[in-house]
């Protein structure tokens, strides 16, 4: 059993498919601990420290990490051979958490600012692209294999740090942080291009859809080498903006619906 869950010497059972009944109440379970386990940890915590709150994001940071480097070495060990490693750089879009997860939790000032307003954006995307949207993993290998089950757990992470960030009211989203939030993006699509060219990968799907709801942009923009990038870092900063902008609007009717100290005295 535990080597068909590990893939070692290759799977002998089918995978079940993407969009499958498995695929789907797999990933759906995942989704309902997250969001249980942030509205319970962020109404225990809202009242607390920042401190205190950030404690939740240490251990989040860890664990993931932690399930994503046991991953990349039973991939190396059973599967890919010891350079696979290769193929696991934290250069996806939801892998950057692996990242700017740490970031929020262990740094100070702008740059833990900026980390915990990167978590909350892409964390909760991250958790729905790497589950329900995996077209090509859950199409590929079994739902109940270390593939998927690492996986899900890593995505589900960064999306339970992302609702905890946001209900606890950790998430800044100054308007002075912008620039290194789009600064971690950028920076991150750069290295994940080179990447590409140089090891013929796809990461941040940069390539291709490879399964994924970016097939519909590929499609759309005719496949095209040029075009195609540019517009899935296009939409990165769309969304960026969206986020941030949707944030202003949310605390300026809050500022709004709030009387005056004088008229809340009468």
């Amino acid at each position: 059993m535990l080597k068909e869950f590990f893939g070692i010497g290759g799977y002998t059972r089918e995978p079940e498919g993407y969009f499958s009944w498995q695929h789907l109440t797999f990933v759906s379970a995942l989704m309902v601990i997250m969001v249980g386990l942030a509205i319970l940890l962020a109404k225990r915590n809202k009242n607390k420290s920042l401190r205190e709150k950030n404690r939740v994001l240490i251990v989040a940071a860890i664990l993931m990490d932690t399930v994503e480097i046991i991953k990349i070495v039973i991939d190396c060990a059973f599967s890919s051979g010891w350079l696979g490693w290769l193929n696991d750089l934290p250069l996806f879009l939801c892998s950057i958490q692996f990242i700017t997860l740490p970031l929020a939790a262990f740094c100070h000032g702008r740059i833990k600012e900026a980390s915990l307003d990167f978590v909350a954006i892409f964390g909760l995307l991250g958790a729905v692209m790497g589950t329900y949207c995996a077209g090509n993993n859950y199409g590929s290998y079994p739902v109940l294999s270390v593939s998927n089950v690492f996986s899900g757990i890593t995505h589900t992470t960064a999306g339970f740090a992302a609702l905890y960030i946001i209900f606890t009211g950790m998430a800044g989203m100054k308007k002075r942080n912008i620039p290194i939030t789009f600064a971690i993006i950028f920076s991150f699509s750069i290295i994940a291009y080179a990447a590409n060219l140089l090891l013929d990968t796809n990461y941040m799907f940069l390539m291709q859809g490879d399964g994924t709801p970016y097939d519909i942009l590929f499609n759309l923009l005719g496949g095209s080498p040029v075009l195609y990038p540019l517009g899935v870092v296009a939409l990165f900063v769309v969304y960026i903006m969206l986020v941030y902008h949707i944030c202003y609007l949310v605390r300026k009717k809050r500022a709004n619906a709030t009387p005056p100290p004088d008229s809340a005295a009468c």
